[in-house]
């Protein structure tokens, strides 16, 4: 007998009941959204190329998708507690103590996102004009003040997208995300109705205290930015402390606060950047199939016979999919449990192995198709095939002494090596074919000018599609299912940092900051070399304390004009800043890449900082050469032009 729709709940109560029909709910608009944005660039691109006929309005439908993806996963993010975090207070406080910090981080939390909902309320009712009479009814004029202090009740004109769907509708994604936020921060903040209670007295608080406090905004900017670095420390989300910083340094400076949104929306639906999650979906669903076992025994039968084979074949293939996801800590994560069983059964030391797969990580972030390498071009206005060009050599340059580290520890201990055997070689590839020939694919859509950016991304996530779930059968459609989810929580986590990070920047450029320290650069720093020996310095410090997207929107518009006042190319910045953050997210003690690994691989920080040590030396000696040769990168750009 077929079981009912009923009989798939939990048996819970009815608010259970509904809570998890509207969980499902959300799960399937966010997969839905994801879909939709692979469809239809592919769709605008046959019909355009074959057929002379093409979708109208498809890049604004892809871009708003965009929004939409970047909010619902920020909300799918918080219920699943899956936001980036600089720490956790779980891992070194006590747990009663652990119970206090949770609601503090959650009032705060909280707060914040309240902030952002009446911030972003200001840009959805500026956007509708029909808004304006409906809000003066029922909202209280110091309300209105803090929500509206310059008038942007008044806008009028109607801006649609599509020629049909008015703007408001899609910006309204951000107001309803940070309210759900915020409510759901409330309710993880723990298991007792009281205590959530309080907690929820953020939300008054957020609407009340700014209006009521507005005379001394100025002098509580300090204090404010010392309990969000707090907040943070103790495991608030990083978005909360880039979006609080923007809400207090706005409204202590007598700013409306919908600068914030307003910046968030023009980075996160601009052209380009639907390509962040459509490849980052790419590098999800190569993982979550058995890709990655495949490409191992391509890579093992084709390298397996020098020294270390294994070995480097476990390098490439970190490389390989660093490049799709953009993110170091998805490749630690997805194949660090397939990996190391195997470096250890070809006789690796697990010291060895534990460091190689916490360093390899991010060596495929200065590779194209790398999601970095596009953000860091739409920051700082260079192309983005340029950008690609310049980072050929210096991505080769990190990945090959990595790979005479590992022939030279296989010839020490005579570890993962095999002999050649063509009939092996050929057999893998062919069984692998689909996959082998996708970078192919990719790059060759990129560089023919064939397509765009986005459709080329798009395109490489259908093929994707087709090839794990109905060629290899690897992703059944409930699979399929879970990877779009589980890919839009990591989307949507990224998508918030860097919309709340564009609203702190947008500060920082209105205070002339990025000015000030070009001038005070010039007047300290007496050549070019030793500016770029104290930019090394800096960068390995943000890649230590900041995720590599949230260090892009913020310090990229600070230390462009620094670079420019020494002559620096744009292009050889970009490559010396991504080549930076990867050595921080390896530098002891608090790079990013040893947190996850020593989660992954649940051995002590202290021991994972030793395994990696060799392997962070030979990236440094990498980033040096990369940082004072500029032909590296410019010059192949130049020649490849």
């Amino acid at each position: 007998m077929k079981p009912d729709a009923d009989s798939l709940v939990p048996s819970v109560s009815v608010s259970g009941r509904l809570c998890w029909w509207a969980d499902r709910t959300e799960d399937a608009i966010l997969v839905v959204a994801l879909l939709l944005m692979a469809l239809i660039p592919v769709v605008e691109f046959v019909g355009r190329t074959w057929f002379s006929v093409g979708i109208a309005g498809a890049t604004d439908y892809v871009q708003h998708l965009t929004l939409w993806i970047g909010f619902l996963g920020a909300m799918l993010a918080t219920r699943e507690g899956k936001h980036l975090k600089i720490a956790a207070a779980a891992e070194w406080l006590p747990a009663r103590v652990n119970c206090v910090v949770d609601c503090l981080v959650a009032f705060i939390s909280a707060a914040v996102c309240a902030g952002l909902f009446g911030a972003s309320l200001q840009l959805v009712v500026a956007e509708a004009p029909g808004l304006p009479s409906w809000t003066a009814r029922i909202i209280p004029d110091f309300v209105e003040r803090w929500l509206d202090p310059f008038g942007l009740f008044e806008s009028g004109g109607l801006t649609t997208i599509g020629g049909w769907i008015p703007i408001w509708v899609a910006e309204a994604v951000m107001p309803f995300g940070f309210a759900v936020m915020a409510i759901r921060f409330i309710l993880r903040a723990s298991k007792h109705s009281w205590v959530r209670m309080l907690v929820g007295l953020s939300l008054p608080a957020m609407i009340l205290l700014p209006a009521l406090l507005a005379d001394s905004a100025s002098q509580l900017v300090l204090p404010g930015l010392i309990l969000l670095i707090v907040a943070a420390i103790l495991g608030a989300p990083i978005f909360i402390l880039l979006g609080g910083a923007a809400l207090l340094l706005f409204w202590g400076n007598d700013v409306t606060v919908a600068a914030i949104p307003v910046e968030t929306y023009r980075i996160v639906a601009s052209p380009i950047f639907p390509t962040i999650p459509l490849f980052t979906l790419a590098g999800f669903l190569l993982s979550d199939g058995h890709a990655s076992e495949r490409l191992v025994r391509v890579f093992n039968a084709l390298f397996g016979w020098i020294p270390g084979g294994l070995a480097v074949a476990a390098t490439l293939l970190c490389a390989f999919f660093t490049t799709f996801t953009g993110a170091s800590g998805v490749t630690i994560l997805a194949l660090g449990g397939l990996l190391l069983p195997v470096l250890l059964k070809g006789r690796f030391r697990e010291g060895f192995s534990i460091g190689l797969l916490t360093s390899t990580g991010s060596l495929g972030l200065l590779l194209p198709p790398s999601l970095v390498i596009i953000l860091y071009g739409v920051i700082a206005h260079v192309p983005i095939t340029d950008m690609f060009k310049a980072g050929l050599v210096p991505g080769a340059l990190l990945i090959a002494p990595f790979c005479l580290a590992c022939m030279w520890q296989g010839l020490k201990t005579g570890a993962g090596r095999t002999p050649f055997r063509l009939q092996e070689a050929v057999r893998a590839i062919w069984i692998a074919k689909w996959e082998v020939i996708m970078p192919i694919l990719v790059l060759g859509l990129i560089f023919s000018g064939f397509c765009t950016l986005v459709e080329a991304s798009a395109i490489l996530v259908v093929y994707v599609v087709i090839v794990e779930a109905f060629i290899y059968r690897d992703l059944s459609p409930k699979g399929l299912f879970a990877t779009l989810v589980k890919c839009g929580a990591l989307v949507g986590g990224v998508l918030i940092i860097l919309g709340m990070a564009m609203g702190l920047t947008s500060y920082l450029v209105d205070a002339q900051i990025p000015m000030h320290a070009a001038a005070w650069g010039a007047k300290h720093l007496h050549s070019k070399w030793l500016f770029l020996l104290a930019l090394n310095g800096g960068l390995i410090l943000v890649g230590c304390l900041m995720d590599i997207f949230s260090a892009l929107v913020v310090v990229v518009p600070l230390i462009l004009p620094m670079a420019d006042a020494f002559g620096v190319h744009p292009a050889h910045l970009g490559i010396i800043f991504l080549a930076n953050l990867q050595l921080g997210y390896i530098t002891p003690p608090v790079g990013m890449n040893l947190f996850l690994a020593s989660f992954r691989f649940e051995k002590p920080l202290t021991r994972i900082s030793c395994y990696a040590l060799p392997f962070l030396l030979i990236m440094a000696v990498v980033v040096l050469l990369i940082t004072y040769i500029p032909w590296l990168s410019v010059g192949v750009m130049e020649l490849l032009k």
